[in-house]
């Protein structure tokens, strides 16, 4: 299976870093496949490192702008013109999304695949790994959001939050494809 992460390219404290190289290494040593945004800085890194150290396999899908800090070394690195072509690009070469925190870039990333999901355009797990609880005022947000009738669809169809990286790869192997 094709795992996409949305993570940061920045540096951060070792209580992510130590999630996030735990998710990539499941993922390698499950014989699944990282998809990730290519670069080779910050959190984005860190799980490439992992998961070719645990002998996985990995493809970075970056834009022109950003192929200056591409991974040289992966399995197969895309270079699309446009941030919107390459987060379709992610979630085409995607059986499934993981998000761990992040900035920005990674809230645009995940609103717009939870976005096509509401309106039944993919139907990819999609797993919030909601490490040191960062991910729990978005959660209460989104709660909200289905209690009061903003979401078509229930909260539960769209999306899951782990609080381990063996509760996300769990989840992921029951619902994926």
């Amino acid at each position: 299976m094709n795992i996409c992460v949305f993570c940061s390219a920045s540096d951060v404290d070792a209580k992510y870093t130590a999630a996030a190289m735990d998710l990539a290494t499941g993922i390698a040593s499950g014989g699944h496949t990282l998809v990730w945004g290519g670069s080779d800085k910050g959190t984005m890194k860190v799980i490439a490192d992992a998961a070719q150290s645990a002998g996985g396999r990995i493809v970075g899908v970056t834009m022109e702008l950003l192929k200056a800090a591409a991974r040289a070394n992966a399995d197969e690195m895309l270079i699309m013109p446009t941030l919107g072509e390459r987060k379709a690009k992610l979630l085409e070469r995607s059986d499934a999304i993981v998000v761990l925190p992040g900035g920005l870039g990674t809230l645009d990333e995940i609103t717009e695949v939870l976005e096509l999901k509401k309106h039944s355009l993919h139907d990819k797990p999609v797993v919030f790994l909601n490490t040191a609880d960062f991910y729990a005022g978005f959660k209460v947000q989104l709660e909200r959001m289905d209690a009061e009738g903003f979401l078509p669809r229930a909260l539960s169809h769209l999306l899951f939050f782990a609080d381990t990286p063996e509760d996300a790869m769990r989840y992921i192997e029951t619902h994926g494809s």
